[in-house]
């Protein structure tokens, strides 16, 4: 097994588990918001230089990118699950071997996309009745984006492997720099500022792709110039051949998990239904609301996505003491975060809701009320997030799906559709906090009884691999260095 360098990896199976958790999960939540940003503040350029209807055109564009990522994002965090798991065991050639398959199905499931995207991007559009005049606009920036769908998806795999192997740092470094890159360079290639041609609404779409790629070459170059472990060298590059186990591994936890992504899609999709029965103010209300939800369920995510690769590591390296402490850490930091960014945005609701709803009172009471209602819900909501990131780092992946589909349509839309003729909109708003609750339970009983922690995603180390990495962590004098 090769030497490395233990300074270049993090190792989440010692130390302090509360302060090393949320030392994790602070860059994740700063690259969600980046990117959050990144989007709000190119929408504010296309709507402020090009109007409405181009404003709509990358709305509609950005629901297909979505449920193509959808697919792939799956495996990605299969991926991920293994990685972390082989690091917890020392076992670095794994993990890589693992990258490197992920690495393969990823390269050929992006040129798929692409060729499929380009001859069948129309027809997509068309399915989502994306209105006549916006339809031009939309299918000039959704083909300029999906030339850049392999480098997209290398470098979500990249970020997801980084994670795993304890590093969450360099996806928010480059992940920095990409956003500042995709803000800067909009306005020059919408309006052809200096000696940039004037693209309009494709060149937002440039801009995005010149910043990606800037993006995932400094970070492939910064992998290597560091020897982080997740870089590939020599005999390794044949790794990208896949292999037809770690595949099945792969493909066999990817799958539930990229479902879970489309049922929390399809979900929204069906509410939406229901809130535009209620009126253009309501709608206009809503959308308004999620804005603000966008970045109350942030520190949930990142908390959660800490929360998996630190188990997936202790799992791996057989710390199951620290996996239940991992665990409730998790829970008490989404408590702590979400609720405090609740209290200030209920605080202040009107103030933020008008930057988005102007001097509508009447919108923006509806808001404020459908935040009122719901927005407590996320509390709820981040509870199921950790403890399902929990048990999906032992590969238990049909249970978390199977209750989210529960929860989401028979709980939360059977609840809104039934009661909506009499409640009107409030039924609505009152089946979020059903959902979650509903989903909470649900979780916390399979979490406690559901024989999760009887899967074996990684074996135990043999005696051979054992002595392997022994010398592997050992420097010439014969003395232990410690893993960083």
């Amino acid at each position: 097994m090769a030497r490395e360098n233990p300074a270049n990896r993090r190792d989440l199976t010692q130390g302090p588990i509360g302060s090393t958790l949320l030392l994790f999960a602070l860059p994740t939540l700063g690259s969600s918001v980046l990117q959050s940003l990144n989007g709000s503040i190119n929408a504010i350029w296309i709507g402020q230089i090009l109007g409405e209807k181009a404003l709509a055109a990358t709305t509609n564009a950005s629901l297909v990118m979505f449920l193509l990522f959808a697919a792939v994002f799956g495996f990605g965090m299969a991926a991920t699950i293994l990685v972390g798991q082989n690091m917890g065991r020392r076992d670095i050639d794994t993990a890589r071997r693992v990258l490197g398959t992920a690495l393969g199905l990823f390269i050929a499931l992006s040129m798929v996309t692409v060729a499929a995207g380009w001859v069948f991007a129309p027809a997509l559009l068309r399915l989502l009745s994306t209105p006549a005049e916006v339809f031009p606009l939309a299918l000039a920036y959704l083909r300029v984006i999906f030339l850049f769908m392999p480098a997209s998806y290398l470098t979500v795999l990249l970020m997801m492997g980084l994670r795993g192997m304890g590093d969450s740092m360099t996806p928010l470094y480059f992940m920095g720099l990409s956003a500042v890159l995709d803000v800067a360079l909009n306005p020059v290639f919408i309006l052809g500022l200096g000696p940039a041609p004037a693209l309009g609404i494709a060149g937002s779409a440039v801009a995005t792709v010149i910043a990606g790629l800037a993006g995932l070459a400094g970070m492939i170059a910064y992998i290597y110039v560091k020897d982080l472990p997740i870089r590939l060298r020599g005999h390794e590059w044949r790794y990208l051949v896949c292999d037809r186990g770690l595949l099945k591994r792969i493909v066999g936890l990817g799958v539930p998990m990229g479902l879970q992504m489309i049922v929390v899609s399809t979900s929204a999709l069906a509410m939406i239904g229901l809130v535009n029965q209620q009126g253009t103010e309501t709608t206009a209300a809503y959308g308004a609301a999620n804005q603000l939800w966008t970045y109350i369920q942030m520190p949930a995510m990142a908390i959660g996505a800490a929360v998996s690769a630190m188990v997936a590591q202790n799992i791996g390296a057989d710390r199951w003491d620290r996996v239940a402490r991992v665990t409730r850490a998790g829970v008490w930091m989404n408590m702590l975060m979400t609720g405090a960014l609740l209290a200030v945005l209920t605080l202040l609701d009107r103030h933020v809701l008008w930057l988005f709803l102007g001097t509508d009172a009447d919108a923006i009471g509806i808001a404020v009320r459908i935040n009122l209602l719901a927005g407590w819900s996320f509390l709820l909501f981040g509870i199921s997030i950790v403890l399902s990131a929990t048990v999906r780092a032992n590969g238990a992946v049909i249970g978390p799906l199977v209750i989210l589909a529960i929860a989401m349509f028979p709980v939360r839309f059977g609840f809104a559709y039934s009661l909506e003729p009499s409640w009107g909109g409030d039924a609505i708003w009152w089946s979020f906090p059903l959902g979650s609750a509903a989903s909470m339970l649900m979780t916390i009983g399979y979490y406690l009884h559901g024989g999760w922690r009887r899967q074996r995603l990684v074996g135990p180390p043999t005696v051979l691999e054992a002595e392997e990495r022994t010398l592997a962590d050992a420097d010439a004098t014969g003395k232990m260095n410690p893993v960083a």
